[in-house]
C-alpha cells in the first residue's frame, strides 16, 4: 500500500484480502466471501468505481439482512438439456453461478445454446465478470437482471422498474472479447451515489424527484426516481428484462424485492438468466464467424469509434502493471469495518 495526499495505492492482492476479510468478519463463509470479493477485485481493476471496494459497506449490510441466507449452499438442477436451474437459497448469486457453471457450459456445447436460470439470489454485483468467465470458454452470452424498482418509466412519475442491467459478449481470438453490460436506466444506482458523495450534480433527464419533477440533484434522486435511457425505448427493454429475469423463471420482478427488503435497503434479492451461444455449432463450418464479426468491429474502430470496454481493459493493464488507486475517504471508510484476523 502507498498513500500520496487524498489518494491510496492498493495492490490486487490487497484489495481481494481486505474484502474477503471483511466480508468473513461480517459471518460470510468462504464459500461465499471468495466470488464476491473477486468481483469486487475485478471491479476495483477495472475502474469501475461503482463496483469496486464501494460496494463493500452494503455488501455488509445485505449479509445482516435478516432474510439472507449466510449458510445458503446452491441446489444446481439439471431440468433439460438446454436448461438448467439454480436455486441461491437466498445468499449472494456468485456461487450459485459458479455451482452451475460447468453444467451450464457442458449443455452450451452440446446443444448449442445453453440457458441457466439464478432463483433466489441477492444480486450486487456488474454483468460483465459472468459474462467474460463465458467468452473465455469461446462461447457467446448475453445476462439480465432486475433490481429494486428504483425506475419509472417513460412518462411516469415514481419507480416501477428496476435499473435493469444487459450484458453481451463476444469471444474474439487471440483479444480481449467484444463486452457491453449496461443498465437501462440513464445512469446507474451505484453511480448516482458516487455523485451525491462528491457533490457532482447529475445531468438532465436522469431522475426525477419525490414528486415527480425532474432534477439534478443527487439525493433527491435517491429518493424519487431514475429515469430510462432513450425515453419509451429504454422503458420497454428494461420491462422485457423484468419479463425474462422475473415471471419467465419464477422469479421476482423489481417491484417484489422492495416489499421483500422491508426497508433494509440492502442489495435486491431476485432472480437472472444467463444464456450461452456456442458460435462453433450455430456457425456450423459455413463462414469463417470470426473474420466476419472482426471485419465489423475493424469497421467500427477505423473511423474513430471506440468498441465497448475498451477502456475497461485499458484500465485493467494500468491496475495489473501498477496497482488501484482509490480515495482516501473510501479506503478509510472500508479499513474502519471489521475485518476477520
Amino acid at each position: 500500500m502507498e498513500q500520496s495526499g487524498d489518494r491510496v495505492t492498493l495492490g490486487l492482492d490487497e484489495v481481494f484480502a481486505i474484502a474477503k476479510s471483511v466480508l468473513v468478519a461480517a459471518g460470510l463463509p468462504e464459500r461465499q466471501a471468495e466470488p464476491v470479493a473477486r468481483v469486487i477485485t475485478e471491479g476495483q481493476r477495472d475502474e469501475c468505481h461503482s463496483h469496486g471496494l464501494f460496494r463493500l459497506p452494503g455488501c455488509v449490510q445485505t449479509i445482516n439482512h435478516p432474510r439472507f441466507n449466510r449458510a445458503a449452499v446452491p441446489v444446481v438442477e439439471n431440468t433439460t438439456p438446454a436448461v438448467t436451474k439454480v436455486d441461491a437459497g437466498f445468499g449472494y448469486s456468485l456461487p450459485a453461478l459458479e455451482a452451475a457453471m460447468p453444467l451450464f457450459v457442458e449443455k452450451a456445447r452440446t446443444v448449442g445454446i445453453s440457458v441457466l436460470a439464478i432463483n433466489n439470489c441477492f444480486h450486487f454485483s456488474a454483468l460483465w465478470p459472468e459474462i467474460e468467465m463465458l467468452t473465455a470458454k469461446g462461447l457467446v452470452a448475453i445476462a439480465m437482471t432486475p433490481s429494486h424498482s428504483w425506475v419509472a418509466p417513460a412518462g411516469g412519475s415514481r419507480g416501477a422498474l428496476g435499473t435493469n442491467p444487459i450484458a453481451f459478449g463476444w469471444p474474439r481470438a487471440g483479444q480481449d472479447p467484444y463486452v457491453f453490460d449496461f443498465a437501462t436506466s440513464a445512469i446507474a444506482r451505484g453511480d448516482i451515489s458516487l455523485h451525491k458523495m462528491a457533490g457532482k450534480p447529475l445531468q438532465p433527464g436522469w431522475a426525477i424527484d419525490l414528486d415527480g419533477n425532474p432534477t439534478t440533484d443527487a439525493a433527491a434522486a435517491l429518493d424519487g426516481a431514475m429515469l430510462t435511457f432513450g425515453g419509451h425505448k429504454g422503458s420497454a427493454l428494461s420491462t422485457m428484462i423484468e419479463l425474462l429475469a422475473g415471471p419467465l423463471i419464477a422469479d421476482m420482478t423489481s417491484l417484489e424485492p422492495m416489499d421483500f427488503d422491508d426497508g433494509v435497503k440492502a442489495a435486491p434479492a431476485h432472480g437472472e438468466i444467463l444464456i450461452a451461444f456456442d458460435p462453433a455449432i450455430l456457425g456450423g463450418g459455413v463462414r469463417d464467424n470470426q473474420a466476419s464479426s472482426e471485419r465489423l468491429f475493424s469497421t467500427i474502430v477505423d473511423q474513430g469509434a471506440r468498441l465497448p470496454s475498451v477502456r475497461r481493459y485499458e484500465a485493467r493493464a494500468r491496475s495489473l502493471a501498477h496497482g488501484v488507486q482509490i480515495p482516501r475517504h473510501l479506503y478509510d471508510q472500508v479499513m474502519s469495518l471489521p475485518r476477520a484476523g
